[in-house]
């Protein structure tokens, strides 16, 4: 008995000591997913070019939650072949010390290329409020909108629009079929009025149409199953997953897909993308009005 408790206690110690080295080699993400995300806050901006062309993106990829690390990258790349074949200026950075007056001030709309966790100062935050105000535009991408909590009440409430719950589960990613609505947006421009794409599903605490945002694109949830995590509900009734609206002077447009790094090579979801960013800086299409359409009931 004696002999046997010492081998249990070996073991256990073992995989104490296998856990603990577990723990400290993934240390940076079991911060971002487990311990409310990283506290990096940069105070001096990167160096920029001389000039920066006009119009022109500024695409912010900073992650102090979790990161999609490979969309990331591909996403990207996306924006900059984008930026050169429209001939845009295009800057990338992860640094929050470039949202200042004066450097966002180079530019006409900042992207937002699966942001997460709380990666602003306060006077971050305030430069990045008043670009919006005074007329800059703002694209966000997916995880951008897809924290569970977020520390800045404005980016949630009035930036977003709505609190992401949680994602599809089992499987992770589900082909559904989404509906176009807006068809006036240039988002839109040559897409068809419904498509069927594969992607990790975002679901909301309400739907953005309730505020009066321009409803882009809403899931069929007859499509696929809107299960997460232990079978958590996720079904919305009316469930939009692409949104737009203005924020003073500003255009704010939000689009939850592009989980997977392959979505950056779709021709529809590159369309979108570029629609989206042209509206944002104000080459194209009209600001923002109400959207008149009905809320839709949750059909049991």
């Amino acid at each position: 008995m004696g002999t046997a408790l010492r081998w249990l206690g070996r073991g256990f110690l073992i995989l104490a000591v296998a856990l603990a080295a577990l723990l400290l080699w993934q240390w940076d993400n079991f911060q971002r997913l487990a311990l409310g995300g990283v506290r990096v806050y940069e105070t001096t901006p990167p160096a920029f070019f001389p000039e920066i062309k006009r119009p022109a993106i500024l695409v912010f990829s900073k992650t102090n939650g979790f990161r999609h690390a490979e969309t990331i990258t591909a996403a990207n790349t996306f924006l900059a072949n984008l930026a050169a074949k429209n001939g845009w200026g295009h800057f990338q950075t992860e640094n929050g010390a470039t949202f200042t007056p004066t450097l966002l001030a180079r530019f006409d709309a900042v992207v937002f290329n699966n942001v997460s966790g709380d990666v602003f100062t306060p006077d971050q935050r305030v430069a990045f409020k008043s670009f919006l105000e005074k007329g800059g535009g703002f694209v966000g991408i997916h995880g951008s909108g897809g924290d569970f909590s977020y520390k800045w009440d404005w980016y949630v409430n009035d930036l977003i629009g709505a609190q992401f719950i949680g994602h599809i589960m089992n499987p992770q990613f589900q082909d559904a079929k989404l509906v176009f609505e807006n068809r006036t947006h240039p988002a839109l421009k040559a897409l068809p009025e419904t498509l069927i794409r594969k992607d990790e599903w975002y679901s909301f605490d309400a739907s953005v149409r309730k505020k009066g945002f321009n409803v882009i694109a809403t899931l069929d949830e007859k499509s696929y199953t809107p299960k997460g995590m232990l079978g958590q509900e996720l079904a919305m009734g009316d469930h939009p997953v692409i949104w737009s609206h203005c924020i003073g002077k500003g255009r704010v447009f939000y689009s939850a897909m592009g989980h997977l790094p392959e979505a950056y090579n779709e021709p529809a979801h590159q369309t979108l993308l570029a629609g989206a960013i042209k509206w944002a800086m104000r080459q194209d299409g009209e600001g923002c009005a109400p959207n008149t359409a009905p809320i839709k009931e949750i059909k049991k």
